[in-house]
This record gives C-alpha cells, structure tokens and sequence, in this order.
C-alpha cells in the first residue's frame, strides 16, 4: 500500500514537472512565434521612401504587434537591384520590398499603365489612380502570376529631362540627343516620339557616363536627379512632367498567409500611413530641391501650357504599344481618374 502510494506521488510530481516545463516553454516560445519582416529598396537613406519606412513602417508595426514582428530595413540595394528584389519576393526568398513601378512592368506587362507618357494630369489624380480601382486590379493579376500583393503605391514623383546641350522647350529641340532611360519598351517609345535617341542604361553607370559624353542627357524624378548629384554633369533640366512614377509596397503572399489576422491588419495599416506620410515627405522635398538645384548652377525651364502640349500630343503614339496588347480598359480606367 505504501509502494502504491509511493508511485502515485511519483507520478504527481513528473505530472508538475511536465507542467511546468511546457510553462517556460510557452513563455520563451513567444520568440518562437516572432516573425521577421525584412523590406528591401534601393534608393539613398535620406530619400523618403527610406525615412519613412524608419519613421513609421517599422515602429508602427512592432509596437502593435506587440514584437510579434520584428521588421529589418535594407536601403542602398543592399539586398540587390529592384529586379532582384522582386525576384526574391516572388520566390518567398525576401518578405517586402518597394521598388520602382517601371521595374515592376519588366515582370507584370499590364502595370505597365503607369509608364504611359502624360497619363495624369496631377500629382491628385495619380494618387486616386493608385489607391483605387485600377491597384485593385493590377494586385488581382500581379497575385495570381507572381504569387505578389501590392500593399500599397507611394511616389517617386513626375520625371523630367535634363540635358547638357542647351534648354529644351519643345520635342523638336530634343532631335537626336542621346538620353538615357530606364529599360521600358514605352520609355523607349516616348523618347523617340520625341525625336530623341533613346539609350537604356543602369542608373549606377549613369552619372560617369554623363561625365565622359556617353549619354548627352537623362531623365529622373527631382529627389532622384538632387540625391544622385546628376546637376554636377548636367546644365539644363526641362520639367516637362513626361511620366509620373510610382512606389509599390509589395509583399510575398505565402508569407502575408502565414500572418495572423490581426497582424495582417497591423501591417496593412502601416503601410496605408507609411504610403501617405512617404507622399507627403517627397511632395514637400522637391519643393526644397529645386531651389537647391538652381542655386547650384542647373537652369530649370518650367514649360508654358502650350510648349507642354506638344510633348503631350507627340506622345500620344505610344498609347497604341500598351492598348493593342492589353485594351483600353486599363488606360480608360486611370484616364477616370484626371476628372
């Protein structure tokens, strides 16, 4: 009977120890459960999309997931190019990443909408195209063939053209210059309607080659063109608004899946604020960087309403490139958006 006893004691006591052994586990399985948000750019740490993701994305999302989420921030390329990036994202390789929506088209054609030439007519109709129907739309294809969902689309802001061979006030005075631009068959396109030689180029060859003559010119967002010191090798900018370029947060989907609701919400709404305060933050900096960019020796010509519409209707060819593979539906769409 004591020996009964005895084991029934022995088995309470393993009984506690399991218990409380699972209890420490659990506690410390809290990090367990902690997930690591890695978001990669390519762009400077003094560039807005990477101060606000410092700003608001990451303490926004590890303060209300109550560190459930630990959020790690690459800026520079550290992670690689645009293209790596969204490579690495569609293959689960790297969680987020914010790159140039041209770079985007390269893996997606129909986002490529956002490459047509004089698309919006304001910095407000580019955003109500950005934060409505027509994402909706570009995110519903972009999942289904890339395993991608775009949280959400900041700015990188208009382009302009900058040149080194005299003031540019109309497409005529453009003929024959060789400007470089990004690898976009509409790019491409809009500068030759323009009367240009369009040259395609890495941005990080970009300023030596403007330096040695290579390339007579280029085009780039003002943050871009005051960051990356391209007024050092260029004289004259025309800011002619050719394109307007987006931002879009992208996140692997396997990955949003594996989150909880509730912290699917915290980073959603993360990244709606980050979107809104990186807009914000750029709009008031091109303000700053051209005055800076005129006190640095650039000659900025801002285009009378009739010289800017001959770069518009000189455009206009390259519509026929996107809506005789894709239809007009999606240009209809984001044309909605400029009344």
């Amino acid at each position: 009977m004591k020996s009964k006893k005895t084991l029934v004691l022995l088995v309470v006591a393993l009984l506690l120890v399991t218990v409380v052994g699972c209890g420490e586990g659990g506690s410390s399985g809290k990090s367990e459960d902690t997930v690591t948000l890695r978001i990669s750019h390519v762009l400077a740490e003094d560039h807005p999309t990477h101060t606000t993701l410092v700003d608001f994305f990451k303490p926004e999302i590890e303060k209300n997931s109550n560190g459930t989420i630990k959020v790690e921030i690459y800026p520079n390329a550290q992670l690689g190019s645009d293209r790596q990036a969204i490579e690495s994202v569609s293959m689960n390789q790297l969680e987020m990443t914010v790159p140039g929506g041209p770079v985007l088209s390269g893996f997606y054609e129909p986002y490529m909408v956002y490459d047509l030439p004089f698309l919006f007519s304001s910095r407000e109709a580019a955003y109500a195209a950005c934060d409505g129907e027509l994402r909706e739309e570009l995110s519903k294809g972009l999942l289904e063939e890339h395993n991608v969902r775009i949280l959400g689309i900041g700015e990188n802001g208009f382009r302009h053209t900058t040149t080194n061979k005299g003031p540019i006030n109309t497409p005529s005075d453009l003929k024959g210059m060789k400007i470089r631009t990004m690898e976009s068959p509409l790019h491409l396109a809009t500068f030759r309607s323009f009367g240009a030689n369009p040259t395609p180029m890495g941005f990080n060859e970009l300023f030596t080659a403007l330096q040695q003559g290579t390339v007579d010119g280029q085009e780039n967002p003002i943050a871009i063109i005051y960051t990356s010191k391209l007024y050092e090798v260029q004289k004259y900018m025309v800011m002619d608004g050719h394109y307007y370029v987006n931002c879009p947060y992208l996140i692997n989907e396997d990955f949003w899946n594996s989150l909880s609701a509730d912290q699917q919400k915290v980073v959603q709404e993360a990244t709606d604020l980050t979107v809104a305060e990186q807009r914000k933050a750029l709009a008031a900096q091109e303000e700053e960087y051209l005055v800076k960019l005129e006190e640095a020796g650039l000659k900025i010509n801002r285009l009378s309403d009739e010289n800017k519409q001959l770069f518009i209707d000189a455009a206009q060819v390259v519509y026929p490139e996107f809506t005789n593979k894709f239809g007009t539906d999606l240009v209809d769409l984001a044309q909605s958006y400029n009344k």
